[in-house]
């Protein structure tokens, strides 16, 4: 179950770079900003609620999608951009067992506990 997992986000992650590439922007640009949505753990500079709406907000892929269609809607490509870092990004990160985060703290995720310590294995 674990490698179907990490097939079909990479999968989805594919789809970011294909749609991507519809857009009228440099590939540099989609370089510069793939890793920008973990800025959102700065969030727990405030503790880990704080932290976890933070990161889960600009780590979920609703919130992508919803970007990535309001600028279809709008033809904002702009915001198209935005919900297509947001949503390669997540998969990425899924990809390799980064999840969605429990106010517990940041090692805890929707697909497992993370980290070196971690007694229990992620899903992914």
């Amino acid at each position: 179950m674990k490698n179907l997992i990490k097939w079909e986000e990479a999968a989805m992650f594919l789809l970011s770079i294909c749609l991507f590439s519809q857009l009228h922007f440099a590939w540099w640009w989609w370089l510069v900003w793939i890793l920008a949505p973990d800025l959102g753990m700065l969030g727990y500079l405030g503790g880990n609620k704080v932290g976890a709406i933070c990161y889960n907000i600009v780590h979920h892929k609703g919130v992508a999608i919803a970007l990535y269609l309001i600028g279809l809607y709008t033809r904002n490509e702009y915001l198209e951009f935005a919900g297509l870092i947001l949503f390669g990004h997540s998969s990425m990160d899924r990809g390799m067992g980064y999840g969605l985060k429990y106010f517990s703290g940041f090692q805890d995720t929707h697909l497992g506990k993370i980290g070196k310590n971690n007694k229990n294995k992620s899903v992914v």
